[in-house]
This record gives C-alpha cells, sequence and structure tokens, in this order.
C-alpha cells in the first residue's frame, strides 16, 4: 500500500512539481490548497484535494489526521496581500499568532510546522524529490559577468543576507556600488522591475536564501518569468544561492537568459 504525503500547497508551480516527483515515486498526495493561491490543476496530480482560506491550520491538521499523513512538507509561497486581504485564521491559527506574533514570516513557519509536528506530521524539506532543481554554483549562462558586475554581485549578496536575517525579502537589486530596491512585501519581479526603472539598463539582481535558512519551507526561487521580468528592465545579471535555490523550467530559462544576454551566477 502506498504511503500517504501531505502538501499544503502555496502558489506557482512549485507544488504542481513536486505533486508530479511524489507520485513518481510511488507515494499517495493528500493536498491542501489555498483558495485564491493554488492552482486549481494540482488536482490532476494528486490522490486528494482540498480547499482551505489561508489561516485555517486546524482544518490543516484534521485533514491530514484522517487522511493518515505522517509526513508533508510546505512548497509555494502564499501572497502577503493576502494577510492583509483574505485572511481567515481558525481558533488553532490565533493561538499559535498570539503565542509567536504574525510579523515574521520564518518564526511563524516554524510554529505552524512545530504545532503539525506535535500532532504527529512530520514536516519534510520542501525540496524532498526535487533536488535536481537546486541551483548550482557558478555560470549558469553563457554569458559570464563581468569585473564590475562581479563586484556588484558580491555586494548585493551582503546586502540581500542581511534584509533576509531581519526576515524583510530575499531580493536585492543593485548597479555600481549603489542599492537600488529592497525586496519587501511586493515580491521579486515587482522588486527587479521598481529596481530596474530605477537603475536603468545593467542592473544586478540577487536573490538568496536567508541566514540559517529552513529548507522546510520559503526556499528561494526564481524561473522563465524572473528572465522576463528583468528584460522588461532591461536588467542585466541574475545570482541566486547555489544549492539553496529553486530553479524552474531550468532550460527554458536559461535559453531565454542567453537570448537576452542576462547573465545567470550560482553564488
Amino acid at each position: 500500500m502506498s504511503e500517504n504525503i501531505g502538501l499544503i500547497a502555496g502558489k506557482g508551480q512549485f507544488p504542481l512539481l513536486f505533486a508530479q516527483a511524489a507520485k513518481n515515486q510511488g507515494f499517495q498526495v493528500i493536498a491542501v490548497g489555498h483558495r485564491g493561491e493554488t492552482d486549481p490543476g494540482l488536482a490532476a496530480l494528486v490522490h486528494r484535494l482540498h480547499w482551505v482560506y489561508v489561516g485555517q491550520l486546524g482544518k490543516i491538521i484534521r485533514i491530514f489526521k484522517k487522511e493518515g499523513v505522517g509526513r508533508a512538507v510546505l512548497a509555494g509561497g502564499i501572497s502577503r496581500g493576502r494577510l492583509f486581504r483574505e485572511f481567515r485564521p481558525d481558533f488553532r491559527a490565533l493561538s499559535l499568532i498570539r503565542r509567536v506574533g504574525g510579523g515574521q514570516d520564518d518564526r511563524l513557519l516554524r510554529a505552524v510546522a512545530d504545532e503539525l509536528e506535535g500532532e504527529g506530521i512530520q514536516i519534510a524539506p520542501s525540496t524532498l524529490f526535487l533536488d535536481e532543481l537546486l541551483a548550482s554554483p557558478g555560470q549558469l549562462s553563457r554569458r559570464a559577468p563581468t569585473p564590475v558586475e562581479l563586484r556588484d554581485i558580491d555586494f548585493g549578496y551582503q546586502v540581500a543576507k542581511e534584509i533576509g536575517r531581519l526576515d524583510i525579502g530575499q531580493c536585492v537589486v543593485v548597479r555600481r556600488g549603489v542599492v537600488v530596491a529592497l525586496e519587501a512585501i511586493e515580491g521579486t519581479d515587482e522588486t527587479i522591475r521598481r529596481g530596474g526603472r530605477l537603475a536603468g539598463p545593467g542592473a544586478v539582481v540577487v536573490k538568496v536564501s536567508k541566514p540559517h535558512q529552513d529548507l522546510r519551507f520559503d526556499v528561494p526561487a526564481v524561473g522563465l518569468e524572473t528572465i522576463h521580468t528583468m528584460a522588461e528592465v532591461k536588467a542585466a545579471v541574475l545570482a541566486v544561492d547555489a544549492g539553496k535555490s529553486l530553479m524552474f523550467n531550468r532550460q527554458e530559462m536559461l535559453k531565454e537568459a542567453d537570448r537576452t544576454g542576462i547573465v545567470v551566477w550560482g553564488v
């Protein structure tokens, strides 16, 4: 009999990729999707898909216990803006927020994981079955960074790690040693657009994992859409944390980077 594995699904393609990989490994995936965030196409890849509103922690636990789930992953983020617009915490979630606060992503996610594990549901790394999606170090695109761009990568990396330590965001845009945009609630693509408009052509985008990143959740990710956004504003370089960042649609992404002359670099 196949083991049931739980999937707490957020937005984007990551939950779909995880579901397919788990299915290929012989698991039955019991998924919980978030209304307004999770792609409904996930239903075709899982054994069962249940829907919740953001904040219904108690309902997630009840679903998994009823389905006999002993191990689960969190894959895909939740738009931070939804926490202001459509957050519907149940009693379990409100109790957790009162204990740990609701402002910092990492602290809240660790508390959610602890709550699930306290109910006998182990939280596995979100990269389970998907190690091949992790970025490798060094030059990934056809073009290599110039010496000036390498200095901006090093500088941007330090800045991005610092805003990650403060749990503000994971992405920074720099140009010739000047910080032009820091990621906050708007997300990576909007940060790139804002930074690119301010910096003009040639901006360097750096996206990193947070210091002491917990790979069970919130792993930084880039993909084809990231390159499209960079091309919009004529940004020149995308640098990511090697071994700690996910690259979706890697072949298509790097092909588009080469077509547009964008450097992709693993730090």
